[in-house]
């Protein structure tokens, strides 16, 4: 259901860039969902497991190889409200939900539906970027910290204008955020990488973070996921990335639905 696509906007519609400095022309109900859709959670320790998929729009950054890029470079949307993306969510077998973006935690409507989720019984991933912590009910923080590699340098910027090469550098690692989110629920850390020069910042940043945080980041909670949103793309990264992972005795996460299913929308 690519929502932006098939419902009416609301009111707030003429924010096609939340995330950005215009976030506060958000509506106070419902979320910007950008696709709502069935399928299999494609990457982490849940691979595999059906799930419903809701996916907000508009990020606070802006990685140069996003996967989604119309919840970032160009965001898209449709306004719905928490009662609308309940009763999808609830016309899908599943007892899973994915709550990922862009980055939804942007949206402080998340928590809503988040408690809502709760209170069915769903499990609940958060798939977030880990620069905002909100107190909410979530069962798997899926946090994905950006490294250096995502900035989107004037050669890789997909727009060619270089608006957001110097936001993004300074605003993809937030230690606090990151912190809390590996203290207050269980998480999942998963590194995009393309090759061996990404190795040295995870460790820094893992090591940082083990500083930071008031409990155990163990090298099993560190999952290692080959850069790629095609299938021709991860050809030329995973088999490297996978070995980086037993090399430094991280866990190798695939990205199954691109293999199943290249870069088709709602996978």
């Amino acid at each position: 259901m690519p929502v932006s696509d098939s419902v009416d906007r609301g009111p707030g519609a003429a924010s096609e860039t939340a995330g950005t400095e215009d976030e506060g022309a958000e509506p106070t109900d419902g979320l910007p969902i950008n696709e709502l859709f069935y399928s299999l959670q494609g990457e982490g320790t849940l691979a595999g497991v059906p799930s419903v998929f809701v996916r907000t729009s508009g990020c606070n950054l802006r990685c140069w190889f996003c996967d989604s890029y119309h919840t970032s470079w160009e965001p898209t949307h449709a306004w719905l409200d928490l009662e609308d993306i309940l009763a999808e969510i609830e016309s899908h077998d599943a007892d899973h939900v994915v709550l990922t973006g862009g980055e939804p935690l942007l949206h402080e409507e998340s928590v809503g539906l988040l408690e809502a989720l709760d209170d069915r019984g769903y499990h609940t991933t958060v798939e977030t970027n880990g620069t905002i912590y909100r107190d909410a009910p979530i069962d798997l923080a899926s946090v994905s910290p950006k490294l250096a590699s995502s900035t989107p340098t004037p050669d890789r910027d997909p727009t060619g204008e270089g608006e957001w090469e110097e936001r993004h550098e300074r605003d993809r690692i937030d230690t606090d955020s990151l912190a809390r989110l590996v203290e207050d629920y269980e998480f999942q850390l998963k590194f995009v990488v393309t090759d061996d020069g990404d190795m040295p910042e995870i460790l820094d940043l893992l090591a940082d973070l083990r500083d930071a945080a008031d409990g155990p980041v163990r090298d099993d909670d560190v999952l290692l996921m080959p850069e790629g949103a095609t299938r021709e793309r991860l050809a030329e990264t995973r088999t490297r990335v996978a070995e980086l992972a037993m090399e430094y005795g991280f866990r190798y996460t695939p990205r199954l639905h691109v293999d199943l299913w290249n870069d088709a929308p709602e996978t």
